[in-house]
């Protein structure tokens, strides 16, 4: 949720709701994978649990009920073997990642640029 393109308050509500429910779905799966396992939940990876769940995603759509539990067990069996090393005393810089681009920001509506890149 690094920026929310929403321009109203309501749209913005929305997009904070979405992801934080995004996020409590992920961490909920982290949870479940780990549920019979020794690996604490927490040493999981997100990203890796949110790559993997964007990858089983497409799959789910084509699989019959009978089928769902089963693909269900696939994703969290994968998502279990995301564990994070354990690194005590990691310290890491924080800093932005986003580097600018080398074009301007639109300030102009398209149809007045187009039209300024053709005369």
């Amino acid at each position: 949720m690094e920026m929310i393109a929403a321009k109203t308050p309501a749209m913005v509500t929305k997009s904070i709701w979405v992801h934080l429910l995004t996020y409590n779905l992920l961490r909920t799966l982290m949870w479940e994978a780990t549920a019979d396992s020794e690996v604490d939940a927490l040493r999981l990876s997100l990203q890796g649990t949110r790559q993997q769940f964007n990858h089983f995603r497409p799959e789910f759509l084509h699989l019959a009920p009978s089928q769902q539990h089963r693909g269900y067990q696939a994703l969290l069996s994968a998502v279990q073997e995301l564990i994070v090393p354990f690194r005590p005393n990691r310290s890491e810089p924080r800093v932005v990642k986003r580097r600018p681009k080398p074009f301007p920001r639109m300030q102009e509506p398209r149809s007045v640029l187009k039209a300024k890149l053709v005369a």
